[in-house]
């Protein structure tokens, strides 16, 4: 029997092999990061401390697309057998300037043990065809008819993905075919586009266009995780690779790494077929696929990410004002990037150390007893800032496993051929996870509750060891 996350391991790197195999740009990607992580791992003895060099240097995140709730509840199901559940709500419609008209999900291992085992993840959306902002009521009903028609997971990989998800794994002979079909389904098809049809779409929004412009779906991107992103950022371009213009996320400074910083480079011409409307196969070329790369940080909680999103909209409105000033004069003075305004705000807001990021209240972490604390009859504080700043408790920080919507969506507007069009007079589609959870036909996980058990169970376990029975009493971990 092959248990579930050999599979989920395997998946991870025959997707990685095929895509590199169809966008050799992803190639260049790995090596550039294994040369940094390498390099990292050579010159800081705590450069594990968010996860072991071997989790990261086989850490993968993957993207895709799907058009309708059925899609969804089939990639779903093929996730189910690899171990992987919905985890977390993302509306990228609003979360950009751009048409984006999806909602998202990220499917990944729940359980610590499960992500150190193997933490692939693939950041799945869902068109919004009901969308009035994007779609009319004509264009809605012909693009549902056509994606009612196709068929994007074989009925015999959907059969395997239920057994392997019932029996925690399979034999060989069954592993080896579920494997291959997983694969293929995400597979760039050779198949021919409707020209006008995809032209059609891509006038509203280039993603809609991906999605339900062609018969099938595939990876639309595979994310390694690097160390030092900054480093990585600056090497590619010397590499001759094209980058976005900047990397989405907090910005680098001297405090934790914390959240998700990302970039990537820009989506390649690719050659495709094309069926003209006279039934003729032509030749061109679409850009729609691209490879990116993460730095991930620590977890925050709920009090920590509005903490960071408030950080975020003041970064906005300062930078909006020195574009009105530039502006008024004419163009003169130097272009302010967002790294130079993020930086000082992140520096007065957030914590300089991992322990006051703990104390406040603002990160999650894993607790454990000191291997020297104080004895001598003393009791233990009754406040975690106390437990910390006097040796009892040591702090680990857990890695942030999820995404971010606006930078998700920053990174899918930076690779658009285009901005698309919507009119914002009309009134959305309403979404949430429960919506979602129903499109999917599975519970959509909270993130910020995965995180908290975690560090709760840890936490009392630490205090009932050190007989801290005060702080097991008073506190109450957010």
């Amino acid at each position: 029997m092959i248990p579930t996350w050999r599979l989920r391991a395997a998946f991870a790197r025959r997707l990685s092999g095929m895509y590199g195999a169809e966008v050799p740009a992803y190639t260049t990607l790995l090596e550039v990061t294994g040369e940094v992580n390498d390099e990292v791992a050579r010159r800081d003895p705590d450069a594990g401390r968010l996860g072991g060099i071997e989790r990261v240097a086989a850490e993968r995140h993957g993207a895709v697309r799907v058009g309708t709730p059925r899609e969804l509840r089939q990639a779903a199901q093929v996730f189910a057998a690899l171990g992987m559940r919905p985890v977390g709500f993302y509306d990228l419609r609003d979360a950009a300037t751009s048409a984006v008209p999806v909602v998202s999900t990220a499917f990944r291992p729940v359980e610590p043990e499960e992500l150190d085992r193997n933490p692939f993840r693939v950041f799945t959306s869902m068109l919004t065809t009901a969308d009035r902002r994007f779609f009319d009521a004509g264009l809605q009903d012909r693009l549902e008819t056509f994606l009612d028609r196709r068929t994007l997971f074989p009925p015999e990989l959907l059969t395997l993905a239920e057994r392997a998800e019932r029996e925690h794994g399979l034999a060989p002979e069954p592993a080896e075919r579920f494997l291959t079909l997983a694969v293929a389904a995400f597979e760039l098809s050779p198949e021919p586009v409707d020209r006008a049809w995809y032209r059609e779409l891509a006038r509203i929004s280039a993603v809609a266009a991906d999605i339900g412009g062609v018969t099938s779906t595939h990876v639309n991107h595979l994310t390694p995780r690097v160390l030092d992103i900054d480093v990585l950022y600056r090497r590619m371009a010397d590499r001759g690779i094209t980058m976005i213009d900047e990397i989405q996320g907090p910005p680098r400074w001297d405090g934790p790494d914390v959240l998700l910083r990302q970039t990537s480079f820009r989506a390649l011409d690719e050659p495709r077929t094309f069926r003209e409307p006279d039934g003729s196969v032509t030749t061109g070329a679409l850009r729609v696929r691209f490879g990116e790369v993460e730095a991930r940080g620590i977890a925050l909680s709920r009090t920590g990410r509005a903490r960071y999103d408030a950080l975020v909209t003041e970064t906005d409105r300062l930078l909006a004002a020195a574009a009105d000033r530039r502006s008024a004069r004419e163009g003169d003075g130097g272009v302010t990037t967002r790294q130079d305004v993020a930086r000082p705000l992140w520096e007065a807001g957030f914590p300089r150390s991992e322990q006051r990021l703990a104390a406040e209240g603002l990160g999650y972490f894993t607790y454990a007893p000191a291997a020297a604390r104080p004895r001598d009859g003393q009791h233990p504080p009754a406040d975690l800032a106390g437990l910390l700043e006097h040796g009892w408790l040591t702090a680990r920080p857990i890695v942030y496993e999820d995404f971010l919507p606006r930078s998700a969506a920053g990174i899918f507007t930076s690779n658009l051929t285009g901005q698309g069009t919507r009119d914002s007079a009309r009134t959305g589609t309403p979404y949430d996870e429960h919506r979602l959870a129903e499109a999917v036909g599975r519970p959509v996980h909270d993130p910020f509750q995965i995180y908290a058990a975690q560090q709760d169970a840890s936490l009392r376990r630490a205090l009932e060891a050190l007989g801290a029975d005060d702080a097991l009493r008073k506190l109450s971990p957010s």
